[in-house]
């Protein structure tokens, strides 16, 4: 692990600063944003989740396990948080299906500190489903990449082991540390290990970056913190309900 200097101290911070815009407490709750729009090919996989599929085919039910860190959070208890929303999306999109979708916060813990316990988690709480959010931590501490890729590759065995269909989800993105991470090794690493287990991929930062590039998001701008808090988190859980359901080859219209 590389050690502290000037640009890592601004990279904490502007990172830090990212996760407060986008964790912030939203005031309330708020009708859909004006545009969510992702590129198709950002929200389909090669992967499937057969066990989701099986789950909401055979029994009208789905348990989902997120486990993430602080950006997987808002302070909140009005389910404004993507988790929360992807619960919501989903009950909506398939009506028929139970959906429970609880969180398991690892904070400032690397890939590696979490993978050990992974296999404990989905024996506790027999989760379907597991969405793996992870990377932010080790980037900003310069985790190695290759050992990166050994701690993620080891909990992703663990994961399907342990009998759950599994997501990963990278790091999110921020335009005020890109030039103070070094973001692709870490993003290359778990796409590599994603495609080695057969897992989807849920590329948030390149969705991330499509928003702020197109101008849908000032993900830069410290201003209108809470409102930028509600909207990203509101669109994150569309796209991540959109890619469960692509994945798990679901049609919601045959589930009403």
């Amino acid at each position: 692990m590389k050690s502290n200097s000037g640009a890592g101290l601004i990279l904490v911070l502007g990172l830090a600063m990212l996760a407060g815009l986008l964790t912030a407490a939203p005031t309330r709750a708020e009708d859909a944003p004006a545009s969510c729009e992702v590129p198709a090919y950002l929200l389909t996989s090669e992967s499937a989740l057969p066990k989701v599929a099986n789950a909401v085919k055979s029994s009208h039910s789905l348990d989902i396990l997120v486990v993430g860190s602080r950006s997987s959070t808002i302070n909140t208890t009005d389910g404004s948080a993507y988790p929360g929303r992807l619960q919501a999306v989903l009950h909506d999109k398939l009506p028929s299906v139970t959906v429970n979708v609880s969180v398991e916060i690892q904070a400032k813990k690397t890939a590696d500190e979490v993978a050990s316990g992974l296999a404990k988690l989905v024996e506790s709480k027999k989760p379907t489903l597991v969405i793996w959010q992870t990377g932010t931590v080790d980037a900003m501490r310069s985790i190695d990449p290759d050992d990166f890729r050994v701690a993620v590759d080891d909990g992703v065995a663990a994961l399907q082991n342990a009998g759950a269909d599994v997501i990963l989800m990278n790091l999110q993105y921020s335009p005020r540390t890109e030039t103070m991470i070094s973001a692709p090794p870490y993003l290359d690493n778990m796409r590599v290990v994603a495609q080695q287990h057969d897992v989807p991929l849920f590329d948030r930062f390149a969705i991330m970056r499509q928003w702020n590039d197109s101008g849908d998001f000032d993900l830069f701008s410290a201003s209108h913190g809470l409102e930028l808090a509600k909207r990203v988190h509101d669109c994150l859980g569309r796209a991540l309900s959109t890619f469960v359901i692509d994945a798990a080859h679901l049609n919601p219209a045959q589930q009403n």
